[in-house]
């Protein structure tokens, strides 16, 4: 039987027993196309498996989550008879240390922005003007976008008179609008008037942000750009952590701020949290979750936040 057959009835049964299978069934066709669509599944080999999993010297996350949708696959395969035995390793490793988002200080944010204008290497700057640069990091951080999200806006997604951002069928294949602070449309403004005294295209489907010559700015060279930034700016990680800081890291870092503001301000955060989420894009609040690491000045005001709520109980009685 057709290996794509038996991924296309498996796929059927778990959306019909559950909603959220988009992931395994993401690794599951990106799996078949890999080997091919016409396989038998009987020929898959172990070889393939390992090729598709990836190295077993750096079990992430990602990882893990192609080896339990194919472990899931074969096991529902099996059942059916439609192949005799599984071709994945017969060991899970263990997961090797996971990420750990890196917080930017404000004096770091400083930094990276002041390096945009005084740093130069031609080979990483021929394309990407410095006041480009330093618009999509403002955005990134000031907005807490992807970094997709911010490199596919559009002239027509970016309103500054109504200080306003329409992202556009991003992750989760929603859309959503996104308000920017005074300071951040403001800083839009200036981008956008610089970009206007060039020769790009005007056009309302064109780039927000483009490179030089008007040519997309891909996400893979932005962030070798921003890792070289990185290193000019002095700015690196002490704690031993296996991931140096990155671009994404941005994003982390401003729901954080945000956060460690509420509790700050004495807000209702538990309140506010789920607006975090809707701003931020997420379907739930476990997505937001990920991005809230703790920092030493997140802990002393959720501890401070404590305090205050355990001595005005011990008040009360």
């Amino acid at each position: 039987m057709k290996l794509s057959q038996v991924i296309t009835q498996y796929v059927t049964f778990r959306q019909a027993m559950e909603k959220k299978f988009e992931t395994p069934a993401y690794y599951l066709k990106a799996f078949c196309r890999m080997v091919g669509e016409h396989i038998n599944i009987e020929e898959v080999t172990s070889e393939q498996v390992n090729n598709f999993l990836g190295s077993s010297a750096l079990i992430t996350r990602n990882w893990y989550g192609k080896y339990n949708a194919l472990f899931g696959f074969y096991k529902f395969a099996i059942s059916r008879g439609s192949v005799l035995s599984s071709p994945l390793p017969t060991s899970k490793p263990q997961l090797t240390q996971s990420l750990v988002p890196y917080i930017y200080t404000q004096e770091e944010l400083r930094r990276l922005l002041d390096a945009t204008t005084s740093y130069r290497e031609p080979t990483a700057w021929d394309k990407l003007e410095p006041h480009t640069f330093r618009a999509i990091l403002l955005l990134l951080y000031g907005a807490g976008l992807r970094r997709g999200e911010a490199l596919s806006l559009t002239l027509a997604d970016v309103d500054l008179d109504a200080a306003l951002l329409t992202i556009r069928n991003t992750k989760f294949n929603k859309s959503r609008f996104v308000p920017l602070g005074p300071q951040l449309n403001q800083a839009m403004l200036q981008y956008l008037i610089k970009r206007k005294q060039t020769n790009l295209s005007q056009a309302g489907n064109a780039l927000f942000f483009v490179g030089r010559t008007g040519q997309p700015i891909s996400i893979g060279a932005i962030g070798k750009a921003f890792r070289r930034l990185c290193i000019y700016a002095s700015i690196i990680r002490t704690d031993n952590m296996r991931f140096q800081p990155r671009l994404h890291d941005l994003r982390h870092t401003f729901a954080v701020h945000r956060l460690t503001e509420w509790y700050q301000e004495g807000r209702d955060v538990q309140r506010l949290l789920p607006r975090l989420a809707t701003y931020m894009g997420h379907i739930n609040l476990s997505s937001t979750q990920v991005y809230l690491t703790m920092t030493p000045e997140l802990l002393q005001e959720a501890n401070r936040r404590f305090e205050q709520y355990v001595f005005k109980e011990a008040n009360h009685d």
